[in-house]
This record gives structure tokens, sequence and C-alpha cells, in this order.
């Protein structure tokens, strides 16, 4: 069995979450809200590549929640952030499906708080994070990876 706490898995983790914190407190005006499309989730597919994106990917999302959003994104954004990234390692093997995770995490977890927070419509939430998500996820997220195999250096 593999090692996981290595110095490579550990730096690769603590860039990752670099990044996304990165590009979420960089991007903030499109991250968050109803509709949000937050560039940083397209790295939610990271867990493809590499078991060290999980807790990077956990740790980015708790960092750029703590500095632009209130406590219940602390909470629930990177619960729906880790359970995303979780779910995507575990159905590495079909990239479309594992892509899928990430938007239904946020979307179940992330609308009703919306709705909660609020208010408006629960279903119409969801939907709208869900949206947003697909296309990080779809629209950026898969060519990301695609460009990423390419490297395996970075990840192996």
């Amino acid at each position: 069995m593999k090692k996981f706490f290595t110095v490579k898995n550990l730096c690769l983790s603590g860039i990752i979450a670099a990044l996304y914190a990165g590009l979420t407190v960089l991007l903030q005006a499109i991250s968050f809200g109803a509709v949000q499309i937050r560039v940083s989730e397209a790295m939610t597919l990271l867990p493809l590549l590499t078991p060290a994106a999980v807790p990077g990917l956990a740790i980015g999302c708790f960092v750029a929640n703590l500095l632009c959003s209130t406590w219940q994104d602390w909470v629930f954004g990177t619960l729906a952030t880790l359970i995303a990234a979780l779910l995507t390692r575990r159905l590495r093997k079909n990239q479309y499906l594992a892509a899928a995770m990430p938007v239904l995490a946020n979307a179940l977890i992330i609308g009703p708080i919306l709705y909660w927070m609020y208010g408006g419509s629960w279903a119409l939430n969801m939907l709208s994070v869900g949206f947003g998500e697909a296309v990080a996820c779809y629209a950026l997220g898969m060519p990301l990876v695609r460009s990423l195999e390419r490297i395996p250096k970075l990840y192996q």
C-alpha cells in the first residue's frame, strides 16, 4: 500500500488549497450568491488524478469561505466540497459520472442553505447552484483534467 502522507502529497495538497482559495477570493464577485460560478470549482475534479486533492480542496474551500462568506458557508460549503471530492475520487474510473458529484453535492447542500439564508424558491436555489457547478465542472474542470493528465509527474 502506498503511503499517503509524503512530502510530495502534503505539498500538492497545500498548493491546491492555495490555488482554490486564491481563485475564489480573486473572483469573489461571481463566487458567492444565489447565482454563482466558482471558477475554482473546476479544481474539484482534481481528485480524478490524485488523492492529495481531497484535503487540498476542503482546506482551500474553508479558507476562501472564511475570508469571504458567512459561518454557514464555512461549515456547509466546506462539507459539500469535501463530500464532492471524496465521491469524485471514488468514482474516478468514470470521469463524467465523477464530475457530476460536485454538481450534486453542492446543489443538494448549498441550494437549501441559500434558501434558508435568503429565501426564494428552494428548488430554484438548488437548480441555480447546480447549474453554476455544472459549468465549472464540465466546461472548465474536464478540460483542466485532460490537460493535466498529460503531465503525470505532477500527480503520480
